[in-house]
């Protein structure tokens, strides 16, 4: 397994790790609702599927960090925490990424001798985990303006069709997911796990930082 900033990993697959994903996507949904009302927390220890929950935990975290920071009343103040809480969870979100793909990595037992001559997916499991996530927000926040009483039937009807387009999305999404998942355990394709490389978090890469220590 790489380092960070280390050689991309290359994944082909024999026996990967399953992920139902209708099952993943329904409990995206319930965490969702859940977490508008409940702390945002989920009990999963199963690596890929925790990795996948934690992911879209950083990203509910997110998409309300990012409402406060585009209220045309917050304070400067309130913007710098923001800004620096979204720097963080960003971080988390790519890291539960790159965990996803170091999950389905560790099914694999090693890189088979051919897997080099297979065709290579340029996305990884871990982003369209990703995407599904940001999807499953998408939806549940779209929905709830259609359902609003204080905005008029054009405005409702208008989210319904958007509510539409982000639901056929997030289907032909789950498929792809599933059909890559079904090629990578037949041997068809390979993928690589990628570092994302944020390079904002780190003391000895932002010249802010490491200028400031200096």
């Amino acid at each position: 397994m790489d380092t960070p900033g280390g050689p991309a990993i290359e994944v082909q697959t024999m026996e990967v790790q399953t992920i139902d994903v209708p099952a993943l996507v329904t409990r995206q949904d319930d965490l969702v609702t859940r977490w508008h009302g409940e702390p945002v927390a989920h009990a999963e220890s199963a690596p890929l599927l925790n990795a996948a929950l934690d992911n879209h935990a950083r990203n509910f975290e997110l998409w309300h960090e990012e409402d406060q920071a585009r209220d045309p009343k917050a304070g400067d103040a309130v913007i710098a925490r923001v800004k620096r809480a979204i720097d963080g969870l960003n971080q988390a979100r790519n890291d539960a990424m790159e965990r996803v793909d170091e999950a389905v990595l560790a099914a694999l037992g090693g890189v088979s001798p051919g897997a080099a001559t297979l065709p290579h997916n340029s996305e990884s499991v871990g982003s369209i985990v990703d995407r599904l996530s940001i999807l499953s927000l998408k939806i549940f926040h779209m929905r709830e303006q259609t359902e609003r009483r204080d905005a008029d039937a054009p405005h409702r009807e208008a989210c319904r069709a958007k509510l539409a387009v982000l639901s056929e999305q997030r289907g032909d999404l789950a498929e792809a997911l599933a059909a890559l998942l079904g090629d990578l355990r037949a041997g068809r394709k390979r993928f690589k796990v990628y570092r994302q490389m944020k390079m904002y978090n780190d003391p000895s890469l932002n010249p802010v930082l490491y200028g400031k220590e200096g």
